[in-house]
């Protein structure tokens, strides 16, 4: 269980992440939507997993493989909009979350409109 502590860094990060990553779609993937879905803080504050949700999902490979390559740019980012409210920022890992997807292939399932897995 994530303590008070953990809970509030996870906001602050979700936050100030979704900002940079809205700027960063105008920028570098226009017509392309990111939103950060979710933050998860380590124990000891010095890992954020950050789960991202990419769309169109035909751009997530490219758009992910950059995110991973700019990972001390977008830290450094993090680390001017919220350097004044904590003393170390934390290591970030990036994740796609896919859980959207996920969802519609499975109502898609429901509906009758793909291959049934139970055959």
């Amino acid at each position: 269980m994530e303590s008070t502590r953990q809970l509030k860094i996870a906001k602050l990060l979700q936050k100030e992440m979704a900002t940079i990553l809205q700027q960063l779609a105008k920028d570098q993937f226009p017509g392309t939507l990111l939103s950060v879905s979710k933050v998860r803080v380590s124990p000891d504050l010095s890992v954020a997993k950050i789960y991202v949700s990419i769309f169109p999902v035909a751009k997530t490979k490219e758009t992910f493989d950059f995110l991973q390559l700019n990972k001390v740019k977008l830290r450094g980012a993090l680390g001017h909009t919220v350097g004044s409210q904590l003393r170390v920022v934390p290591d970030l890992m990036i994740y796609v979350d896919d859980s959207l997807e996920y969802e519609e292939n499975i109502d898609r399932l429901l509906r009758g409109e793909g291959e049934s897995p139970i055959k």
